[in-house]
């Protein structure tokens, strides 16, 4: 009877199918990218791979890298005048987006049509050449409605970018070529249709109040609502500072993830992070790795920030977090969301 036991045992063992969870797979966000402005002189001098140098290792330590492309691609195009601050980028920095690592970069923000509609279609055509997806930005609204997808994994992922700032004359129209309007029932219809054939649906949007720590009541009621209509992730920037995080329901919003490798010598962009999202299942969890994005030290190249300094980053991230009801919990040097703890939803103001 024993001997008849341990067999029946064993082939139950070979007849049901063992469940196992699902392979992971990490993300990693950055913030605002525009390699042009003061830092020209610098990428013209040591090359485009220069500014992630010293990151690149970490950009491509996960399976996809996804950051705001705040700067078209282009030689030419007729230049928007009616705004105070326009950049272009040389076109040679396709290849180095590339090779640090960027799989999807968003396109829609008050960049990306300061040379015009021939910045904007040569940028579009830059990154297809060099394999890079993007999203937020097209020849019609609907094109720059459209989500970009990738298959990671036997996982397909779908992205979508979206732009509240200011002008209004970037915004794509029916006959007119620009980036995608984040208003709440285009994001909301694109972001549930997304979901009926992605397993991941992460959302980005340009929005709020350059230098501001907090963030906005408006910008709260679009990620709620993003995640409400199916949304995984919400990445944020404009700001060029670190706003908070927050946890609500099953999704996590990132306000505002600062600047990254960005052209400019302002005195407030001096932190910010590359968040690692590992997906599985949902949102499993997200780590966070400091970084200096001081130019007038770094010099134009982001630098990962080791212990004390970068504990003082993350316990910077960690009060702004705070008013959100969310932590960020330190464990063996890694910094790392607290996904156990209360998802509270505080209202910002």
């Amino acid at each position: 009877m024993l001997r008849q036991a341990v067999l029946l045992g064993c082939l139950c063992l070979c007849t049901f199918p063992t469940f196992a969870r699902g392979e992971e797979i990490v993300l990693n966000a950055v913030g605002d990218i525009m390699l042009a402005g003061s830092g020209t002189p610098t990428y013209a001098r040591l090359g485009y791979d220069y500014p992630f140098a010293a990151t690149r290792h970490h950009l491509q330590r996960g399976d996809l890298a996804i950051g705001n492309l705040e700067a078209p691609l282009t030689s030419r195009g007729r230049e928007f005048r009616d705004k105070r601050f326009r950049f272009r980028a040389d076109p040679a920095a396709a290849t180095a987006l590339r090779e640090a690592g960027f799989t999807v970069l968003t396109l829609a923000n008050n960049h990306m049509l300061d040379y015009g509609y021939e910045g904007l279609r040569d940028t579009a055509d830059l990154l297809d050449r060099h394999g890079i997806l993007h999203a937020g930005a097209g020849d019609t609204l609907e094109a720059a409605r459209r989500a970009a997808t990738i298959t990671v994994k036997g996982k397909r992922l779908a992205f979508l970018a979206y732009s509240l700032t200011l002008p209004q004359e970037f915004y794509a129209t029916d006959r007119r070529p620009g980036t995608a309007p984040g208003y709440s029932p285009f994001f909301a219809d694109d972001i549930a249709k997304a979901r009926q054939t992605a397993d991941y649906v992460i959302v980005s949007f340009h929005w709020g109040t350059e230098g501001a720590e907090r963030p906005h009541s408006r910008q709260v009621a679009a990620a709620r609502r993003a995640i409400d209509a199916g949304a995984d992730v919400v990445l944020g920037h404009h700001p060029h500072v670190l706003q908070g995080i927050e946890r609500y329901k099953d999704g996590v919003i990132l306000y505002s993830l600062g600047n990254f490798a960005f052209g400019s010598l302002s005195p407030s962009s001096r932190q910010s992070v590359i968040a690692r999202i590992t997906l599985e299942e949902g949102v499993r969890g997200v780590e966070f790795i400091p970084l200096n994005v001081q130019n007038s030290t770094v010099l134009f190249q982001p630098r990962v920030l080791e212990s004390g300094r970068g504990d003082a980053v993350i316990a910077h991230l960690n009060r702004i977090s705070a008013q959100l009801g969310t932590a960020i919990v330190t464990s063996d040097g890694r910094h790392l969301l607290d996904m156990e703890g209360d998802n509270q939803q505080v209202a910002a103001r």
